[in-house]
């Protein structure tokens, strides 16, 4: 299970909107609702109040139990206050014995350490006279030099720093002789105090140092104290988390780093030598350079295993078994057929609604690679840093575009029905709503995170071209299913017109009692085209909405116009052609698409085609709408009236 992490109320609001429908922002204004955003704020805003109030009752009650429990203590303080003075009073007789007792002690240690002092001075003397004597005749026979733990514990005499520094000049042999002991005894010293560290020994550590006190090389052991407690400190927390929990690990050793790295910034204010950046860069180096070395490995690592986490998590909590795609089984050879035509090659998935894309899943993988890119920044050698930047973005496209989106494009492709499916549920437009949410947050990841790292390398050209193509690929994916999504919508308006329209609507058979009206068929069509156009403008933003309301206008003109050419019009029969395309034009106004309009504009003219009177059919083909057309489509409109033949109107054509 994740860690829990610090409150960030930053990350939290941001969450919250991205969470709320019609909370984020795709770049278009169409799609942000701000009284949704609202209300979902006032409600958390609510819910905090009634918290606070809860924590205030019970802030209240534990105020109350201190104040009575000061109260005893206070009680306690006073009894033990009148105990302290009594035992106050017994500890001055006290002192003032002792101190009588001290001043005779005192009296008698001075006239000790007065015949002391001369006797250890001959001791000394005569050690110091054995110990030249056995440099002079050139055997070491002392345990002072023979055995180290002799050597370890003793605290060297004064004396052979005396003949290394004063000596006579015919003692040259000696002198060389003791200053070659006196750098093994350091050195060895030295290594005894490492060593002790290392085992965690303070009490042999301390005896070692008292010993170096008297030597030169007393600076050099503290260096290597603290070189050792910083080698320790790293490795204490990063060894214990590199096999158990890389997560932490990689963040103990990205603020480890981040902390030193600090620390050596404020050191070099101080004055530490001419080289002292070089020495402190070294410094760290040699303490992290095991770890820096694989960071960027198990980085890669992490982030792999991490983001299938919380994919398969994703999946598990909708009780789905992912699909395989890719493979080359006939069953998916006909799928993909079937995705790119309109060949009935057998039932459409079906998602039940799902469109197995998840902005908080987004959310997650996003954050997660947002925090790898901070620690790459970090932790990487200046000349790798594109280099592993570029990695880490290899796998949030692997995890994120083809894994999740990629992946629910495929599903959504499959879901989509064949054109002539009756009453179809087309959910493609909830997919291509939420890929393009998770568009705009994966290219601001993109830009916020990764450009800084990569904009001056020529890592640049290579991220550039790997973002371009992953999302031209599910472009193509995203453009297939719109286009066969309003091929099922057009198929669905098919439908309805074949199922409505009868033939009796344009010739009626009482002429005189009918109602100058749409007909039923036209109603519905005009509902469901509403519906539709709505559809899209939720689903899109930008431009994306004009094209695709163009395109869906297009169709939904091709198919009025070529409907209406299926029948044959009386003269009550074509003013009702006239109130449908009306109808239709109404329809088409919701598009807000000028060319869509236009199409309907002309469609109208043309249905006066069938109203007009047979005189005057030469002067409403040269109007302003119709001059311009195709002179056999305005003939055949004019075809479709049933008094073509008999008021002789073929030859208006000729």
């Amino acid at each position: 299970n994740k860690k829990t992490e610090p409150f960030d109320a930053d990350e939290y609001i941001e969450r919250l909107a991205w969470r709320t429908p019609g909370g984020g922002s795709k770049g278009g204004a169409e799609a942000f609702d701000p009284k949704r955003l609202l209300e979902e704020f006032e409600n958390h805003i609510e819910e905090l109040k009634q918290l606070d109030e809860k924590i205030q009752r019970r802030v209240e009650k534990l105020e109350h139990q201190c104040h009575r429990e000061a109260k005893e203590f206070a009680h306690k303080v006073q009894d033990l206050q009148r105990s302290n003075q009594v035992a106050f009073q017994h500890f001055q007789e006290l002192d003032e014995h002792i101190s009588y007792v001290a001043t005779k002690v005192c009296h008698l240690g001075d006239q000790l350490e007065g015949v002391n002092t001369p006797r250890q001075r001959a001791v000394e003397a005569q050690r110091l006279m054995t110990y030249f004597n056995e440099f002079l005749d050139g055997d070491l026979r002392s345990d002072v030099f023979n055995n180290p733990e002799k050597v370890m514990i003793h605290i060297l005499p004064s004396a052979l720093i005396i003949f290394n520094r004063r000596y006579p000049l015919w003692f040259a042999d000696v002198k060389a002789k003791i200053a070659s002991k006196y750098h093994d005894l350091e050195r060895q010293l030295i290594q005894e105090f490492t060593a002790g560290q290392r085992r965690g020994e303070i009490g042999r550590m301390r005896e070692v140092a008292a010993v170096l006190l008297h030597f030169k090389g007393y600076a050099h052991c503290v260096d290597v104290y603290i070189k050792q407690c910083q080698e320790a400190h790293v490795k204490e927390k990063l060894d214990e988390t590199r096999r158990s929990d890389i997560e932490q690990y990689l963040k103990n050793l990205y603020d480890l780093y981040t902390r030193t790295t600090a620390l050596a910034s404020k050191l070099t204010e101080f004055n530490l030598g001419s080289d002292k950046h070089t020495f402190l860069s070294k410094l760290i180096k040699n303490i992290f350079s095991t770890y820096l070395e694989s960071y960027i490995e198990m980085e890669k690592d992490y982030l792999r295993t991490r983001s299938a986490v919380i994919l398969q998590r994703y999946y598990d909590s909708k009780n789905h078994q992912k699909r395989p795609l890719g493979g080359g089984s006939i069953q998916e050879l006909k799928e993909r057929i079937r995705q790119r035509t309109n060949l009935p090659l057998g039932p459409s998935i079906d998602t039940h609604g799902e469109t197995f894309l998840s902005q908080e899943v987004v959310v997650n993988l996003l954050q997660e690679t947002r925090h790898a890119f901070e620690r790459c920044n970090r932790l990487s050698d200046p000349s790798d840093l594109p280099k592993n930047a570029f990695s880490i973005f290899l796998l949030l496209v692997e995890h994120l575009c083809v894994d999740h989106m990629d992946y629910a494009l495929e599903i959504g492709l499959s879901a989509i029905p064949s054109a002539d499916a009756k009453n179809a549920n087309l959910y493609f437009l909830d997919v291509v709503q939420q890929a393009n949410t998770i568009f705009h947050l994966f290219d601001k990841q993109f830009n916020d995170h990764l450009m800084p790292l990569i904009s001056s390398s020529p890592k640049l050209t290579e991220c550039l071209h790997k973002k371009k193509e992953v999302i031209e690929q599910m472009e193509v994916k995203l453009d297939t299913g719109i286009d066969r999504t309003l091929n099922c919508m057009v198929g669905q308006m098919k439908h309805i017109l074949a199922t409505e329209q009868k033939k009796t609507d344009f010739r009626p058979e009482d002429e005189n009692n009918v109602m100058i009206q749409c007909t039923a068929a036209c109603s519905k069509v005009c509902v469901y085209v509403s519906r539709q156009v709505e559809r899209v403008r939720k689903s899109m933003d930008g431009k994306n909405v004009d094209t695709v309301l163009t395109e869906l206008g297009v169709r939904f003109h091709r198919l009025i116009h070529e409907h209406l050419q299926q029948y044959s019009y009386s003269s009550m029969g074509g003013m009702l052609a006239i109130c449908d395309v009306a109808e239709y034009r109404k329809s088409a106004k919701d598009f807000r698409v000028p060319l869509v309009l236009q199409l309907f504009d002309t469609l109208h003219a043309l249905c006066n085609l069938l109203v007009v009177a047979p005189d005057n059919l030469k002067q409403v083909c040269s109007g302003e709408q119709l001059t311009n057309l195709d002179r056999n489509l305005l003939h055949a409109f004019v075809q479709l009236r049933v008094d073509y033949r008999q008021a002789r109107l073929g030859r208006h054509f000729s």
